[in-house]
């Protein structure tokens, strides 16, 4: 007769976390979904909560400094020049043509601040209903620009941030229970449409570029159709940039759809147009 082994019990099991606080699997493939929902879902209960008719959300490129950032990095390289050679001298030099060369676009960020400030400052008089905050991409450059100005004014301003492994990182000026951070392009492009009552666009590469041509977009096939202001600001800019004239000329766009947006060179001549317009369309005067 056989005997059988008889084995200790098993050991106590702790309970094992559940899917919902299992990091390990939400940063898996699988559980993508829930990670866009969650950019998704988080922006709109903190919005929930905060009384505002909107936002006015301002693009433009992360590599426009400001004139007193330009002229520090300006001072630091002109004395590492100073006692460099060989290949790190001419890396040096350069980045100075670089700098000449950027010394023009340092008037955007100028710009950008005061138009901030202004919107921001006209914003405080209205009802809390139909305060319009300014909104940005959280990054530097235009980005820090338009939340500087807000920030100036007094007011609270959004940063809607994006993990890059270059450039992106949340500048100082945003309001801290209104800074976001995203994976997905997607959905932080959506947040930018979704509360936008106004777009300015201000000069930018790639990513602003691509901003501005989804945003057209969804304008011009009516995916968006609540009026929405469109201001691309730096009129030298954007007709150098970008030819609508010919796009119209051969078809590839109507001539209404050269109307969907409004070109603007100072900020005084945007915040009347923007102004104006909005209060048209919202009754806030």
């Amino acid at each position: 007769m056989n005997k059988k082994t008889l084995r200790n019990a098993p050991r106590t099991l702790e309970r094992a976390p559940k899917a919902y606080k299992n990091i390990e699997f939400l940063s898996s493939k699988e559980a993508r979904i829930i990670r866009i929902l969650a950019e998704y879902l988080y922006p709109e209960q903190k919005f929930r909560h905060i009384p505002m008719l909107g936002t006015i959300t301002i693009f433009g490129s992360a590599r426009i400094r400001s004139q007193e950032d330009l002229h520090a990095l300006e001072q630091r390289l002109k004395q590492q020049l100073a006692s460099a050679h060989g290949v790190e001298r001419r890396r040096i030099e350069m980045e100075l043509d670089r700098i000449e060369r950027q010394r023009h676009f340092t008037q955007y960020y100028t710009d950008a601040v005061s138009l901030a400030e202004r919107i921001t400052e006209w914003s405080l008089t209205l009802p809390q209903n139909k305060r319009l905050l300014v909104c940005s991409g959280g990054g530097p450059g235009i980005m820090e620009a338009a939340n500087r100005g807000a920030y100036n004014a007094g007011g609270e301003s959004i940063g809607f941030n994006i993990s890059l492994p270059f450039e992106q990182f949340p500048n100082p000026y945003i309001s801290p229970e209104l800074n976001f951070e995203f994976h997905y392009f997607f959905i932080r492009k959506f947040w930018f449409m979704n509360l936008a009552k106004a777009l300015i666009v201000f000069p930018g590469g790639f990513g602003t570029m691509d901003e501005l041509f989804e945003l057209l977009t969804l304008v011009q096939t009516q995916k968006i159709t609540k009026q929405l202001p469109i201001m691309l600001y730096g009129r030298e800019f954007w007709k150098n940039t970008l030819n609508f004239e010919y796009l119209a000329e051969t078809g590839m766009i109507s001539e209404e759809d050269i109307m969907l947006f409004h070109y603007a060179d100072d900020p005084d001549e945007a915040f009347t147009y923007l102004r104006q317009e909005l209060s048209r369309i919202y009754n806030l005067e």
